[in-house]
């Protein structure tokens, strides 16, 4: 027994001499190791996240980035969380490794969360019912706005355009268009490519009739003092670099931002 015992230590070390030590490690932790990604987002998010809550989300541009992002961090998949959009940029949204909810970067907001490297460019839009113009400021002023709250388009229309009539505020994106369609406001303010996907899924209800250039940009979000964001903004640059983000963006969103008209700033 005690030869037998011998011969089998040997074949074990030849074998462990002829495999490479990362080789092995590569074998013994399975690719899908970590477990599902826990994803936050503020929903509904047309175009964005395509479902109202998380058990019936589809697809959509930031469910497919953050699907992608997954599979480059060796997670198992997504877990959605529905989490309160001013809640989320104040920092306070607990329960996900990371989120995507359309959230610009802005250096107040970075006080409280980390943000991991762009991904997305987006102004301002205004959106109306079919048939409204808004060819200059002055026209735009006159309005009764609609926005959500926390929102960058909130302080644009408080600090920038300042309407003649207090901007109405409302806690969700989908109560700002119902809004809109029971003429309880004029317009609604929100970034464009979020608008445009609304507009679109309006069946000519609503149209986008400008926008405001204020060269915003798109991040994730992530608790202070994430251990994953560098592995995030890799991630996120490879996306970038091999065309996907812009193929989902195409895919998923209701049209070219850059063809909307640009009103005055």
């Amino acid at each position: 027994m005690r030869k037998i015992w011998i011969v089998l230590a040997a074949m074990v070390a030849a074998v462990a001499v002829a495999v490479p030590a990362g080789a092995a490690v590569r074998e013994a932790v399975p690719a899908q190791s970590k477990g599902p990604l826990k994803v936050g987002t503020n929903l509904p998010a047309p175009g964005f996240w395509t479902g109202n809550t998380p058990s019936d989300i589809k697809g959509g541009f930031e469910y497919d980035l953050a699907k992608a992002i997954a599979t480059k961090l060796g997670y198992s998949g997504i877990e959605v969380v529905n989490v309160s959009f001013d809640a989320l940029v104040a920092g306070k949204a607990q329960g996900f490794d990371l989120a995507f909810s359309q959230v610009t970067i802005t250096q107040d907001r970075a006080k409280v969360v980390d943000f991991s490297t762009p991904y997305f460019d987006s102004d301002q839009g205004v959106m109306v019912r079919k048939g409204t113009t808004v060819a200059s400021n002055a026209a735009a002023k006159k309005l009764q706005w609609g926005v959500q709250t926390g929102t960058t388009a909130q302080s644009y229309l408080k600090e920038t355009l300042k309407p003649k009539k207090k901007p109405r505020v409302y806690q969700e994106t989908s109560q700002a268009f119902a809004a809109l369609q029971a003429k309880q406001v004029d317009a609604v303010m929100l970034d464009t490519a979020i608008v445009l996907q609304q507009a679109a899924a309006s069946k000519g209800k609503f149209e986008v009739v400008g926008q405001y250039l204020t060269g915003e940009k798109y991040g994730a979000v992530l608790p202070k003092g994430s251990p994953i964001l560098k592995d995030v903004n890799q991630a996120i640059t490879d996306l970038k670099n091999d065309g996907t983000v812009g193929r989902l963006a195409e895919q998923n969103l209701g049209g070219d931002p850059a063809k909307i008209p640009v009103l005055g700033s």
